[in-house]
């Protein structure tokens, strides 16, 4: 859900032909700074990551449903993973974008539905905000600086800026977004309404989950044993608030199938996309538009499968939240420090970016594998109390013994208690460190490259990159007639002999703009003008 406000750039101009190019700009940049070898490497990742991802995410509404009502929770998930594939396949990306927006409004009048009979139940804002100070949840500031606390300032603010630097800067779920408005201005405004309407959802979900514990103060469902997951308690808050109300429990399972939809289905959209131009169109340049276009849609039956398949193992992840931002950790901070290496140190080499992923990618996934398989122990975690004083069953048999504790603890290395206690959040930064750190030394190592070396455009200032309002960006319109292709474009532009040039014949203008009338936005609609693009490289 947090793509979603994205959406608006998706109404289709004239200028949307230079996204065809724009498309391939991106996914061949590391090829084009480093070498093929490189970008196969970053699309493999991607295509994990995502997969991985879209499986927590199909499974989260699944566990909603079979709550509410007593829906099979397998066939639950594959109904949402068949739902998202129909109508990506058939509809392509302008689909995708107006179920987004659609989706965005039941989601926002699901939670505020919740938040207004919840509060109303719970005894007012009021009580639910003393609630929740007396209990400990409003502890904000809470500025420890050891990276083995779950959450605290420091991991939330530093460990969170990596996490969301690599969801929002080389993720291909939202650079496909970015790259198709009109120019880099709608895109950057794109990026500040995205943002207004994350800080909305995930207001509601904070003010929910204050609500819930204000509600719950006295019995917990889940230390009770009422629900066997922690993931269940709001579908199970809802049931209590909203159950007399006919068709209000309804609303609150398609809130949260929407986020679901909207994510999966972007998902995969961007998988289909990557895996033919990065694969397909490369092996085979030659291909007819029919047959792109069956490749395309056949992509995305395949990926949709594949998601749905991965949410049974989602099931065995724990928290939704903390496995989701952990599989973009992993996945996302090693390539982001492969495209900083490429676009912050011109001198950096082919060795030191090869050797710096491999480094990356190994911390990151040693460090969350075994915290899967090794979970912190709560002295790490510091898991506020949760309360079944005034449940009316016996909660003794749910609640942990001291045995209990001391038998997950006892077999334990070292490496158990500090390694993989780390928090989450820091996954990302572990990734980008090393990869970064890694490619540097390696670079120097075996020799720095030539900067003079590489083709324009291919590298950026920290100046131009920190500070978006410099002379560079703040310059006059390009005039009457022209469009705005941004940086790398008008590098291109200016030196054609060295690598792609932008000036497309007609064949490539009518194709794009027949593909924007006709709504038809799969991975598969640009094959033929990148190949002109490809073989001038």
């Amino acid at each position: 859900m947090m793509y979603l406000l994205l959406g608006g750039c998706f109404m289709f101009t004239p200028s949307q032909r230079l996204c065809c190019v724009l498309i391939f700009f991106f996914l061949q940049y590391l090829e084009l700074r480093f070498c093929k070898l490189v970008r196969v490497a970053a699309t493999l990742i991607y295509i994990i990551q995502t997969i991985l991802y879209t499986g927590v995410v199909v499974y989260a509404p699944a566990l909603a449903l079979n709550q509410v009502t007593g829906f099979d929770l397998w066939g639950s998930i594959f109904a949402t993973g068949i739902v998202c594939t129909f109508y990506c396949t058939l509809g392509g990306l302008k689909a995708v974008v107006w179920t987004d927006a659609f989706q965005m409004v039941v989601m926002v009048v699901g939670f505020l539905t919740v938040l207004i009979q919840g509060s109303s139940r719970a005894g007012g804002i009021e009580n639910v905000w003393s609630t929740a100070r007396t209990g400990g949840r409003l502890q904000v500031f809470d500025f420890d600086v050891s990276p083995l606390r779950r959450h605290t300032f420091w991991t939330l603010s530093v460990g969170g800026t990596f996490t969301w630097l690599g969801i929002y800067g080389v993720n291909q779920s939202t650079i496909q977004r970015c790259i198709s408005c009109k120019t880099e201005g709608h895109a950057r405004w794109a990026l500040y309404l995205n943002l207004l309407g994350l800080w909305i959802i995930l207001f509601c979900a904070v003010v929910s989950g204050l609500i819930m514990y204000s509600y719950y103060s006295h019995c917990d469902p889940w230390s009770s044993g009422l629900i066997s997951a922690p993931d269940q308690l709001m579908p199970y808050f809802v049931m209590e608030i909203l159950g007399a109300f006919p068709g209000l429990p309804g609303l609150f399972v398609a809130c949260a199938f929407s986020g679901t939809l909207s994510t999966v289905a972007a998902s995969i959209n961007a998988l289909a996309t990557v895996m033919y131009e990065d694969f397909v169109s490369q092996c085979f340049p030659d291909l007819s538009n029919r047959a792109a276009s069956w490749i395309s849609k056949a992509l995305c039956v395949a990926f949709g499968v594949a998601c749905t398949t991965m949410a049974v193992a989602a099931s065995y992840m724990g928290g939704i939240v903390q496995a989701a931002l952990s599989i973009h950790g992993m996945c996302g901070g090693p390539v982001l420090g492969l495209f900083s290496l490429g676009i912050l140190f011109p001198f950096t080499n082919l060795k030191g970016a090869v050797g710096g992923l491999i480094v990356g990618i190994s911390l990151s996934f040693w460090v969350g594998v075994g915290a899967f398989i090794y979970p912190a122990p709560s002295n790490n975690t510091h898991a506020l109390e949760l309360n079944t004083a005034g449940c009316n069953i016996t909660a003794a048999a749910f609640e942990p013994t001291s045995a209990t504790v001391t038998q997950l603890t006892s077999d334990r290395n070292w490496l158990a208690d500090s390694w993989y206690s780390m928090s989450y959040l820091y996954y990302s930064a572990v990734g980008f460190i090393g990869t970064v750190a890694a490619g540097l030394l390696i670079t120097l190592l075996t020799g720095p490259m030539d900067p003079k070396l590489l083709k324009p455009g291919m590298t950026r200032s920290v100046k131009d990159v920190l500070c978006f309002c410099t002379e560079k960006f703040t310059e006059a319109d390009l005039g009457e007639g022209k469009e705005d292709v941004g940086d790398f474009g008008k590098a291109w532009e200016k030196h054609p002999d060295q690598g792609c040039t932008l000036r497309m014949d007609e064949k490539f203008r009518c194709s794009c703009d027949n593909q924007q009338e006709n709504g038809n936005t799969n991975a598969g609609f640009d094959h033929n003008e990148t190949s002109i693009v490809q073989k001038k490289l």
